[in-house]
């Protein structure tokens, strides 16, 4: 019987928390469409593409809002038990209070685990493949950048000409050793530079240890200086962040190739922050759950279902202010960044253990 009572107890709540998956999917699908259409409104395309875009990329926002998801499906499996007398039978079969949030919180503790190593790879394959669909038809086309084995290439469209830009690699505020080509409307050399150091901070870039090569009346007119400026569009939190999509990359990417992915020129803040996140996740949805057992198992009133729901909404909204607030404090430095991931972590730990505290003595 214990068995049965137990696979009840996971079957259902499995259930709930697939379905609140699927609704916010479906709300997803059609938020994001009206997107995915207005992007291609102007090319010749079909209403598939957009369409099989937004199936492929809403997943990454379920990851996402996953805490908040397993929060919204414990609460209400917690509540529905409560309202048909479920939960009175799993204590008559020996189902105390602490024993019905421990089994629901290690659920979705693993829950996390599974969602780690088994499909966030597969939706970081279709971010992935999201990107590199919409790139083709990118409206700024003129406007280039790639990252290869050769090292960082930079396309830019200028008034009179083009500028191509390649670096060995990243480091930083700085690309190392630069190559500057600025190219006529034909397509003729009109100058190259050569920069041993480039701050790209802003988006005036400053070059260090420059040789400048200008071609005049075919004469090739060589200057050395230490320090050079050109204007780009691109500065180091723009290119930063065309490269710095979390979603592109996997829990088991960023475990396995680290010290690939620094090589390739990902910043190792960046990397870190995402790991940490991702480590962090199947604790949240542990400490989300257990936060929604409590709240619900304090009262066993039909009357109290609307403050449940006002409650739970409250709730989530600071769990996701804190938890933003946090991190925004460890990206400027006020806190060490990791600390930033984990303080959410470990303020509603203290919380979650007052609240066991609590409900064990229901």
């Amino acid at each position: 019987m214990n068995n049965i009572v137990f696979n009840y107890l996971i079957k259902n709540f499995l259930k709930t928390f697939l379905l609140v998956v699927a609704v916010i999917y479906c709300f997803g699908v059609v938020l994001n469409l009206f997107e995915e259409v207005e992007f291609f409104k102007n090319t010749n395309t079909s209403i598939l593409t957009p369409l099989v875009l937004t199936c492929i990329f809403v997943p990454s926002v379920i990851i996402k809002l996953l805490p908040f998801i397993i929060f919204i499906s414990c609460m209400w499996f917690m509540v529905k038990i409560r309202n048909n007398k479920d939960l009175l039978t799993l204590k008559i079969y020996g189902y105390s209070n602490i024993k019905i949030f421990f089994i629901l919180a290690f659920t979705s503790f693993m829950l996390g685990w599974i969602v780690l190593t088994a499909i966030n790879p597969l939706t970081s394959s279709m971010v992935q493949y999201y990107e590199k669909t919409k790139s083709k038809f990118a409206r700024d086309i003129d406007h280039l950048i790639t990252f290869n084995k050769n090292g960082l290439w930079i396309k830019e469209s200028l008034n009179n000409g083009e500028r191509i830009i390649k670096a060995l690699r990243p480091d930083g505020f700085y690309l190392e050793q630069v190559e500057i080509f600025h190219l006529n409307k034909d397509y003729s050399l009109k100058e190259k530079i050569f920069s041993e150091r480039v701050n790209i901070k802003k988006n005036t870039w400053k070059l260090e240890d420059v040789i400048i090569f200008k071609l005049k009346n075919n004469i090739v007119e060589k200057n050395e200086v230490d320090i050079y400026e050109i204007k780009s569009i691109y500065n180091y939190e723009k290119i930063n962040t065309l490269f710095s999509n979390a979603d592109s990359l996997s829990f088991l990417d960023l475990v396995l190739n680290y010290n690939h992915l620094l090589k390739k020129g990902y910043n190792s803040t960046f990397l870190d922050q995402n790991l940490h996140s991702m480590l962090s996740l199947p604790f949240f949805l542990f400490l989300m759950t257990s936060l929604a057992s409590i709240l619900t198992l304090y009262s066993l009133k039909r009357s109290d279902n609307l403050r449940f729901i006002v409650l739970g909404m409250v709730v989530s909204v600071l769990v996701y202010y804190f938890k933003d607030l946090s991190v925004a404090l460890g990206q400027t430095d006020r806190i060490p960044l990791n600390l930033s991931i984990w303080s959410p972590i470990i303020a509603l730990s203290l919380f979650t253990f007052i609240g066991v505290l609590q409900i064990n003595e229901k």
